[in-house]
């Protein structure tokens, strides 16, 4: 098992270098949102080709669900030896080659002309995603040491605006020209952006300096906190997939029209881009607690006036949950490097990164069996129940967070 010792969050770099930090510090940020918008765009833009390769192909869904599993399966497996890497590598060189992976990827998904060589193809630009979330966060979370949960925040947000514009863009694409040349444009803008990551993103040297070593005892408490957090993480997202799985269901028997199914999705998932955003700053003035306490307790009760509302206000509600539902995620994000040194933030990440990954994986597959035996209404309700049992974790939590006031003896 992966041992996390613990360290106080990095402190700032001095007043006097501050002022030339900013515009390195600025460079990292927006490289890694950069990175993070056209890696998550990559992901989901398989949801909008799953179609075009049905027809092509002559796919069944299994077949369809086997292609989207190779992407994510090949993204999460990868994400630990990918942190290896950047430690023999450098994190700029492996974020650019494993972003340069991710768009050939697409080039020979392509050029790819029967389906072994598409599930190739997907595959290796899975592997070449497995490298950003690791390496851009911990790159985020380095450069700005203590003050990187706001950061963090923005970092989230920009892997929200590339789900929405590259899906998007591509579907537009593939409408006025064929589908392989559409993904060769995308390639294209992905060896765009591995080529400006190699040129322009700053060396990790500009990070804060490391703290003294901690306590045997300040160890244990912080290894703790960082499973809890990670426990925290994944039913986050069993919640968050589990309700998106049940919610057409819902809606539908509710008497929604197709065409409005669309607009209450996207109701939701711009609520959430606004949650990310909001949330991480929120956690950094609330407290990592009280925000949590905060998203899960309101996860829960708009579920079940989701579940009890009729359509008219079950519409209403969506922003607002969407807003519950993805904000916590950047106020656990921000948490991961308070209970890292620095010199394992990257392997932190990389193993957060996973458990929820394959949180988001596996939990539609649970829900779903459960929504077999007890009706989509049913599995709904425990979706709720369980956003609801992260509330104790937050409670453990809390001692073990950094200045927290320590128990007497």
């Amino acid at each position: 098992m992966t041992r996390l010792s613990p360290a106080a969050p990095p402190s700032t770099v001095t007043d006097e270098a501050t002022g030339s930090a900013a515009g390195p510090r600025r460079r990292v940020l927006w490289l890694a949102c950069g990175a993070h918008a056209l890696h998550d765009g990559y992901t989901d833009m398989i949801y909008a080709l799953l179609p075009v390769w049905q027809a092509d192909f002559g796919l069944n869904f299994g077949a369809l669900a086997v292609l989207r599993g190779l992407y994510a399966g090949a993204m999460a497996t990868l994400q630990l030896p990918a942190g290896r890497l950047a430690r023999a590598l450098g994190t700029r060189a492996t974020l650019a080659l494993g972003t340069l992976l991710a768009a050939l990827g697409y080039a020979a998904a392509g050029m790819s002309g029967t389906l072994f060589g598409l599930c190739v193809a997907l595959a290796l630009s899975g592997a070449g995603s497995s490298t950003q979330h690791p390496l851009a966060s911990g790159a985020v979370s380095r450069a700005y040491g203590s003050d990187a949960r706001g950061p963090l925040s923005i970092y989230n947000f920009a892997g929200d605006l590339g789900k929405s514009a590259l899906p998007a863009a591509i579907s537009v694409m593939i409408t006025i020209m064929p589908w392989r040349h559409a993904l060769w444009a995308m390639s294209g803008l992905g060896v765009l952006v591995a080529a400006v990551i190699a040129l322009f993103l700053p060396s990790p040297a500009l990070a804060p300096r490391a703290q003294p070593r901690a306590s045997h005892r300040a160890a244990g408490s912080a290894r703790a906190g960082f499973w809890l957090l990670f426990a925290i993480g994944v039913l986050d997202t069993a919640v968050r997939m589990g309700l998106l799985t049940f919610l057409p269901f819902l809606l539908k028997a509710k008497g929604i029209s197709q065409p409005m199914m669309g607009t209450a999705f996207a109701l939701v998932f711009m609520g959430g881009a606004a949650g990310k955003f909001l949330c991480g700053w929120l956690g950094a003035r609330l407290g990592v607690c009280g925000t949590v306490f905060a998203t899960e307790g309101g996860t829960a009760a708009l579920i079940v006036a989701l579940i009890a509302l009729p359509l008219a206000p079950a519409l209403a509600v969506l922003p607002v949950l969407g807003m519950m539902l993805n904000g916590t995620s950047s106020v656990l994000y921000g948490t991961v490097p308070e209970l890292t040194p620095l010199e394992n933030t990257e392997r932190a990440f990389a193993l957060f990164y996973t458990g929820t990954i394959a949180s988001g994986a596996l939990s539609p597959v649970a829900y779903g069996v459960l929504g077999d035996r007890i009706g989509a209404q049913g599995a709904t309700i425990a979706t709720a129940a369980t956003a609801l049992a992260i509330v104790p974790l937050v409670v453990a939590l809390r001692p073990r967070l950094p200045g927290a006031p320590k128990r007497r003896s």
